[in-house]
């Protein structure tokens, strides 16, 4: 493919995909409460993110001051403002479906291949308000323990790398199975 001469995905290379062959990879956007500060959670999340094709885009939501439910309630008014129209809403919630790497990496290809950019919201330390949750497209749990909010970002950045490698079929996953 050539590249474009401008910023505009309106501009550039025109041609048809061959048939069989994958669209191009969407950024996927990591919606989150609370700025990530230098440290090993920022390390760990720049080490992955700087390995994926295309790197995340980030938009991160200020933290709210107040009672537990008004924190919520402010932090997912906002993180609901930040989420693009044609997105695909996916809380990062306890209380959702914990799928494999292979089943994420084949969510990840299914909304590719739909045309739709997969957002992912990070709810801060008070978790996800309900209307959150309500208006999410997927619930994904990053296991049944608990995480602080600030490491999940970077647990998020290796699953996405990982669904890359298992898409493209780089030997960085290596699932034993019994």
């Amino acid at each position: 493919m050539h590249a474009s001469s401008t910023g505009s995905n309106a501009c550039g290379d025109r041609r048809a995909r061959r048939p069989g062959t994958r669209p191009t990879p969407r950024a996927t956007r990591i919606i989150a409460v609370g700025r990530l500060k230098a440290g090993p959670e920022a390390a760990l999340y720049a080490h992955y993110a700087a390995r994926l094709r295309p790197p995340p885009e980030v938009t991160e939501i200020p933290e709210a001051r107040g009672s537990a439910a008004e924190v919520r309630r402010r932090e997912g008014t906002a993180l609901l403002a930040a989420l693009p129209a044609d997105g695909v809403a996916v809380a990062l919630d306890l209380g959702g479906e914990a799928p494999d790497s292979e089943a994420f990496a084949a969510m990840l290809t299914r909304w590719e291949e739909a045309g739709r950019t997969p957002c992912f919201l990070i709810g801060g330390a008070e978790g996800l308000d309900p209307s959150v949750l309500a208006r999410a497209d997927r619930r994904i749990a990053l296991g049944p323990m608990t995480w602080p909010h600030f490491l999940v970002r970077g647990m998020l950045a290796e699953q996405l790398y990982r669904a890359q490698a298992i898409r493209q079929n780089h030997p960085y996953h290596r699932a034993w199975r019994p």
